[in-house]
């Protein structure tokens, strides 16, 4: 069956970026990737793919660059995705991102909902195709699936160094302004079936995962729409991020006691110059389901470490090649049909099996924890 889908623009080729592009092609995409500094991309088979400079904020320019796509991948920082995504509908493409950001998500969802222009057909709206919200999600809603009533879904991820150093056990490997964001932006969760809204870096918690141990706290837009979706079928739902023991006490004295919350900006910079980018990192996702299954009460346990990969004879850090193949897997599905061809998807209506069988999403095969724990 043909493709709906066979050229793709990825804006933005930075850390994930530039991978998203290189798997695409790899899928059997023709791509084309845009960013304000020019660069080779060579695939893994060592093809060269196309790359034009652009300014986003030439609008010109930019709407041009749409011309003869139909598919945009929007990996720029998340204050960037509503333009993309406002073009991307005025075009009629379809539109992926990574964003974790909810207000971006409430605009590109109404973009989904609005009638095309004459002439347009109505495209696919895909956000938040990253690991957090996005791949967590995905498996999150693929164990519910296997539950005849649930108690409690709870999704947990961490991207780190391998080897962590100094009081915040941190390296910055994805943006500054995201990580802030999600410390200091209320939780969106599920408590007694009913949405609620409630503080950042709190409800702390104890994590073990093979040996290693780590400390969850909530964080916001993890959980994209997924309390919208359980809401009244699930009691407790909510994510949290992983750190080593220790961060978030050193977070809240920096947000609080020293008074830089309202300092967002400069308290990202001062992140990564002091926790700068590091290529032995280790991406942990912890997924756990509680109700009853079969008949009686059951806890469901996914649980995943992820470390560098080589990918087309280069070495890629957890972060980069976890978020780049989920995000292009996702691309794939609604390319081949396997997902809705118009309007908006949301991560949990992906089943975790054809997402793994895409040509990116066979890579999540490479683990060094493969855990499924039953109580």
């Amino acid at each position: 069956m043909a493709r709906s889908i066979n050229q793709v623009a990825v804006f933005g080729l930075g850390k994930v970026g530039e991978l998203v592009a290189i798997l695409l092609a790899d899928a059997g995409f023709k791509v084309v990737g845009l960013d304000a500094v020019p660069r080779t991309m060579l695939t893994a088979d060592g093809v060269e793919l196309e790359t034009r400079p652009l300014d986003v904020t030439d609008a010109a320019a930019f709407r041009d660059s749409l011309r003869g796509v139909d598919a945009v991948v929007c990996c720029l920082p998340f204050h960037l995705n509503v333009m993309i995504a406002e073009a991307a509908y005025d075009a009629g493409v379809h539109y992926f991102d990574l964003t974790e950001d909810v207000p971006t998500t409430n605009r590109v969802m109404e973009l989904s909902a609005a009638q095309p222009a004459a002439g347009r057909t109505r495209p696919t709206f895909a956000p938040q195709c990253g690991l957090a919200p996005g791949l967590i999600g995905i498996v999150g809603a693929s164990l519910a699936k296997q539950f005849d009533e649930i108690r409690s879904i709870e999704l947990k991820v961490g991207a780190l160094p391998q080897n962590p150093t100094g009081l915040l056990g941190y390296a910055v490997n994805w943006s500054a302004e995201g990580v802030v964001n999600e410390y200091l932006n209320d939780c969106e969760v599920l408590r007694s079936g009913r949405r609620q809204m409630v503080p950042a870096m709190t409800e702390k918690e104890r994590v073990l995962i093979g040996g290693i141990e780590l400390e969850a706290a909530l964080t916001s837009g993890g959980l994209g729409t997924m309390c919208e979706t359980y809401e009244g079928r699930v009691a407790r739902l909510d994510y949290k991020t992983l750190r080593y023991p220790g961060h978030f006490r050193q977070m809240h004295f920096l947000f609080e006691e020293m008074r830089l919350r309202d300092r967002r900006d400069e308290v990202g910079r001062m992140l990564v110059d002091a926790k700068p980018p590091v290529n032995d990192d280790i991406v942990y996702l912890h997924a756990a389901v509680e109700g009853i299954k079969a008949g009686e009460p059951f806890r469901e346990n996914f649980v995943r470490a992820y470390l560098p990969l080589e990918i087309g004879g280069r070495l890629w850090r957890a972060i980069s090649w976890t978020t780049a193949a989920s995000a292009v897997a996702v691309v794939e599905l609604v390319a081949d049909g396997r997902l809705p061809g118009a309007g908006f998807v949301k991560q949990e209506d992906i089943a975790l099996a054809d997402l793994l069988d895409t040509h990116a999403g066979r890579l999540f095969g490479h683990t060094t924890i493969t855990q499924s724990e039953r109580a």
